[in-house]
């Protein structure tokens, strides 16, 4: 059924409601055969005349050409206020709950826009949530849903969330399959900071995949574009990209540069949630190339993890410091604190992408080992092995493989640490 002959059937409906007759709806201003049209769907009114039987009618112009009142008109828009406050201020699940609560109301079924807004903010608290098959399956219904097609920026906001989820539950091929549907065509659109962050997740992809000197060069022209766009946004994504193809390619120095540049731009015009965020990464990058200054990398995840608290921070930029602060502490030689740190991101996990489960575990079991707490050690380490075996083979995995295996070793286990060993040579092919 279309929206005019629905638009028909409200005033049919209505009118019927009122004890009038077609004729009595019409007179003076219209003929009873063209109301006659206009309930049968035949005729489309003009926005006059609908306001005009709005008033005849006694309801709201927004019932007859939406089928709702404008009591929950506000309704709806109060309620998707409150979904997208709670997800500015990390309250994730709460603004999960909130959307699904608005869709399963058949009250946005007449009013599309408002619907796709609830959807994407659906998906988009879905992913924090962590729940990424939920949130593919969702940002998937949006592209499919032709009945509401999308605007060509939510088009590409769309696809950098779904290249990030396929990436983070490590289904790379279709990672690169989203990001290079748009940006591998023959006619690509002309660069903006959307296609920077679209791009920035190809690159992430093709480095997950092991594909290095892809990453490389399709980083370059990235970087070149934000030059020539020159929007702080943009240049901050493209040198962060640069820096850690630097990374993986052994270039520190130069990983450095970049993501100095990058944070510093950042820190002159972004905004304290994003800030606080590549604070973090910047603390990865130099805790991964200048270990020995790990003293410093504390200070700087401690001001992290503050900043965090006081922005809409989401679980999963928490766990990812707590994670890094662990890190430190081994390396500062101070497992208890490691294991504190551990120990609350092992409490979150729930629901977290397998990856992240595994890396967290085998974090706490490398902390429990320093703390010569071997059987809960190895307990958590096996519960970590699970989830790598759930999970695609990747170098992220491999990585973690690895340490698995490093940690076993610690713990007198050669038998499952060889194993773990021969898992992390396969993900990378050998």
């Amino acid at each position: 059924m279309t929206g005019q002959d629905l638009v028909g059937q409200r005033i049919k409906t209505v009118r019927r409601q009122r004890g009038f007759s077609q004729a009595q709806l019409a007179h003076p201003e219209l003929s009873d055969s063209y109301v006659s049209l206009i309930e049968s769907g035949k005729r489309t009114p003009t926005p006059a005349v609908l306001e005009l039987l709005a008033n005849k009618l006694d309801c709201s112009l927004t019932y007859l050409i939406n089928g709702v009142t404008a009591e929950q008109m506000k309704e709806i828009e109060l309620v998707l206020s409150y979904a997208q406050l709670a997800m500015n201020n990390g309250e994730v699940a709460e603004a999960r709950m909130r959307y699904a609560e608005l869709l399963a109301d058949s009250g946005l079924a007449g009013l599309p826009q408002l619907k796709l807004d609830a959807e994407y903010g659906l998906a988009l608290a879905t992913e924090a949530c962590g729940d990424l098959d939920e949130a593919i399956a969702l940002l998937n219904g949006l592209r499919q849903n032709e009945s509401a097609p999308m605007t060509p920026d939510r088009q590409i906001t769309v696809a950098v969330m779904l290249s990030r989820c396929y990436r983070e539950q490590g289904d790379l091929a279709e990672a690169v399959r989203v990001a290079e549907r748009i940006l591998g065509s023959t006619v690509r659109p002309a660069w903006t900071d959307d296609l920077i962050r679209l791009a920035s997740q190809l690159v992430a992809a093709y480095i997950d995949r092991g594909d290095l000197l892809r990453a490389r060069q399709f980083s370059a022209e990235v970087l070149a574009a934000a030059e020539l766009l020159n929007t702080p946004l943009s240049i901050v994504l493209a040198r962060w990209n640069a820096a850690i193809v630097a990374v993986e390619s052994g270039q520190d120095e130069a990983a450095i540069a970049q993501v100095e540049r990058a944070f510093a731009i950042q820190s002159e015009y972004g905004d304290p949630r994003r800030l606080a965020r590549l604070r973090s990464a910047y603390a990865e990058v130099l805790l991964a190339v200048r270990p020995m200054q790990a003293g410093t990398w504390r200070d700087v995840l401690l001001k992290v993890e503050a900043e965090l608290a006081e922005t809409s921070a989401n679980p999963l930029d928490k766990m990812r410091c707590a994670m890094n602060l662990a890190r430190v502490e081994l390396l500062l030689d101070k497992p208890e604190r490691a294991g504190e740190h551990m120990k609350g991101v092992c409490a979150m996990l729930d629901g977290m992408p397998q990856a992240m489960q595994a890396e967290a575990r085998i974090l706490y079991g490398q902390a429990l080992a320093e703390l010569g707490r071997q059987e809960q050690a190895l307990d958590e380490l096996l519960t970590g092995a699970r989830c790598l075996e759930q999970s695609p083979a990747t170098r992220y995995t491999a990585h973690a493989w690895l340490t698995a295996a490093q940690v076993l070793e610690r713990v007198d286990e050669p038998t499952r640490s060889v194993d773990a060993y021969k898992r992390a040579l396969a993900c990378v092919g050998l």
